[in-house]
């Protein structure tokens, strides 16, 4: 049975994964176990000149601000496992060959009937 934050991770993670892909990025995988960690969202951006870059999302979902901002979880000791996670899935899969980058979705949902509120940050962790 799955707890309420859970539940709450995994509507954030199916939110941001439709973002992404209005956006034109492909979704390749998600919620990716790893040793160090999970990667919640693996996705794809191609651009006319028929390059591609692979995005690695870390996707937070809050529902007030009673901790602050989703985005200020992603404490420099999830970076590190983040890091480490891409890290261990690129050698996992050495045919992606491509660009890559790390990037964070700050979710915040609201309760009254108001739209959740979708953050993107690009090249979060570096």
């Amino acid at each position: 049975m799955k707890s309420s934050r859970q539940f709450l991770g995994r509507w954030g993670e199916t939110l941001a994964a439709n973002y992404l892909t209005r956006k034109g990025y492909s979704i390749l995988e998600q919620n990716i176990r790893t040793p160090y960690g999970e990667i919640d969202l693996i996705a794809r951006k191609s651009y006319v000149d028929a390059s591609a870059t692979t995005i690695f999302v870390e996707v937070k979902t809050r529902t007030s601000r009673t901790y602050g901002l989703p985005e200020v979880s992603v404490t420099p000791r999830k970076q590190a496992h983040l890091l480490a996670a891409v890290q261990y899935y690129l050698q996992e899969h050495p045919d992606l060959d491509t660009d890559w980058r790390i990037d964070v979705i700050a979710i915040e949902r609201y309760h009254g009937g108001q739209p959740p509120t979708v953050t993107h940050f690009e090249n979060a962790i570096s």
